[in-house]
């Protein structure tokens, strides 16, 4: 099957060129760059010079709609939905990488991020969770992958919620990230002289973007508002993350919270709980699209902490949006996705 990747030269573009150049079934036969259209991507990725035999082209949907049967977007927000919008009046299905089709709400979508340039797409995209979202993803025909914190977040919480075993109020979430989450973005907070050796949060509280879609979500599978208090971090390391969620139990103890998330992933591909006792590393999920979580009770203080890391370009992007449309094509779930972690 052919696909495109419009938005390929961004570091969500570059890793779902380096998945999608092992996959089984799906061939890469466009890939866009406003920037550096006409430039080999090898040119510009040296690492992938011999691997793949293409140019960037500037994003055109009307000519890619005939040579390509689905498409990939990881463009800027609002430019990614136009794009969006114009593959699929081509028939063109898409996985979006951006925030443009997240938010169910325009109204929220408006207050976190101006104008959406196409509202009346909203209603079509499926949130592409596929441990939430999976029935609903093998039929879509436009996927909003979600943000790498929210991934990181809403994995350990879900199943939490959904089984009514934790409180919907008073939720907190402590995660960091890889500078690599931010993008190719040239800005002093990301020079290495800013950030070697330092690390620091940013946008606490309710100003963060990605904590309105954390609690869309949270709130749909607790069948209830949730309301989060969310911290992102920013880390010294170009990819990974780690998360760490305190809720407090509304009855039962750890085991049965174990258990929980035991039923909700032990048959799933890329979630892995670990022993009890282990923590989850970045290390052990770097370069792949597996989501490790644990969760450790505190008795003293009535609360259970729940952790998890993942990789930011893998589940937390690119690896999760490749997942999708293997979901979206009828493949195996786990195709052009089951590698091992990059160590040391």
């Amino acid at each position: 099957m052919k696909v495109a990747v419009v938005g390929a030269s961004g570091y969500t573009g570059l890793e779902l060129l380096r998945i999608l150049l092992r996959h089984p079934e799906f061939e890469i036969a466009a890939v866009t760059s406003e920037q550096r259209a006409g430039r080999d991507v090898g040119d510009v990725f040296p690492a992938l010079r011999g691997r793949i035999d293409l140019r960037y082209e500037a994003v055109d949907p009307a000519a890619l709609a005939g040579r390509v049967e689905l498409a990939f977007t990881a463009l800027p927000h609002a430019a990614s939905a136009r794009a969006v919008a114009a593959l699929r009046d081509a028939g063109v299905r898409v996985v979006d990488l951006s925030a443009d089709f997240r938010l169910h709400s325009l109204d929220t979508y408006q207050q976190w991020y101006g104008e959406h340039p196409v509202p009346a797409r909203l209603a079509e995209a499926v949130y592409g969770l596929p441990e939430l979202h999976r029935d609903a993803l093998r039929t879509a025909q436009l996927v909003a992958a979600p943000g790498c914190y929210p991934t990181s977040a809403l994995l350990p919480l879900a199943p939490l919620l959904r089984a009514g075993l934790v409180e919907t109020r008073g939720i907190h979430i402590d995660a960091k990230s890889g500078v690599s989450g931010a993008g190719r973005t040239l800005a002093d907070g990301y020079l290495f002289g800013e950030l070697d050796g330092n690390s620091h949060a940013y946008k606490p509280g309710y100003t963060h973007r990605h904590a309105p879609e954390i609690e869309q979500e949270a709130s749909l599978v607790a069948g209830a508002e949730v309301r989060v208090t969310f911290v992102p971090h920013l880390l010294p390391i170009t990819r990974g993350m780690v998360t760490s969620v305190y809720v407090r139990p509304r009855g039962g103890d750890a085991d049965r919270a174990r258990r929980a998330l035991h039923d909700a992933y032990d048959r799933e591909p890329f979630v892995r709980v670990l022993p009890e006792g282990e923590t989850p590393a970045i290390a052990s999920v770097r370069g792949t699209n597996f989501c490790d979580v644990a969760l450790f009770p505190d008795a003293r203080n009535d609360t259970w902490i729940l952790l998890s890391a993942l990789d930011n370009l893998g589940k937390g992007a690119s690896g999760q949006a490749v997942q999708c449309a293997n979901l979206m094509r009828g493949l195996p779930e786990e195709s052009g996705l089951l590698e091992a972690p990059l160590v040391p």
